[in-house]
C-alpha cells in the first residue's frame, strides 16, 4: 500500500480560468497566496507554474494577475458569458476597467441623457 496522496484537477469541469506562460512564470506562488478562493496550489516541482485544481471556484477577480510580479506570466481566461460584464471602457476617457480591480474609478456622476 502506498503512503502517497495525489491531488488532480477536477475532471468534470475542464474549464480553464487562468493560463500560465511557463517561459515567464518562475513559480513564486504569489498568485496562490493572494487567491481568495484557493483555486490553485503550489507546484511540487520548483520554478514551475502553480496547478489549478478548483477552476469552478474562481471568482474571476483577477487578483492573481494583478499581484504577479512578472508581467505576462499569468492571464485570466474569461468565459464568454462574463466578457461583457467583467470589463468595461469609459467612453469619455478611453480607460479600461474590470470587476475587482484595485483602486476602482470614481462613480459616474453624469446624469443619463435622454
Amino acid at each position: 500500500m502506498s503512503d502517497k496522496v495525489y491531488m488532480v484537477s477536477n475532471p468534470p469541469t475542464p474549464n480553464k480560468v487562468v493560463e500560465f506562460n511557463p517561459d515567464i512564470c518562475n513559480g513564486c506562488n504569489l498568485c496562490v497566496e493572494v487567491c481568495p478562493t484557493d483555486v490553485m496550489m503550489s507546484n511540487p516541482e520548483k520554478k514551475k507554474p502553480p496547478i489549478v485544481l478548483y477552476a469552478e471556484e474562481c471568482w474571476y477577480c483577477g487578483g492573481c494577475v494583478e499581484e504577479c510580479p512578472r508581467p505576462g506570466a499569468i492571464k485570466m481566461v474569461f468565459p464568454t458569458s462574463q466578457n461583457i460584464s467583467v470589463n468595461w471602457k469609459r467612453k469619455d476617457t478611453g480607460e479600461y476597467f474590470r470587476l475587482g480591480m484595485k483602486n476602482p474609478p470614481p462613480p459616474n456622476t453624469r446624469p443619463p441623457s435622454g
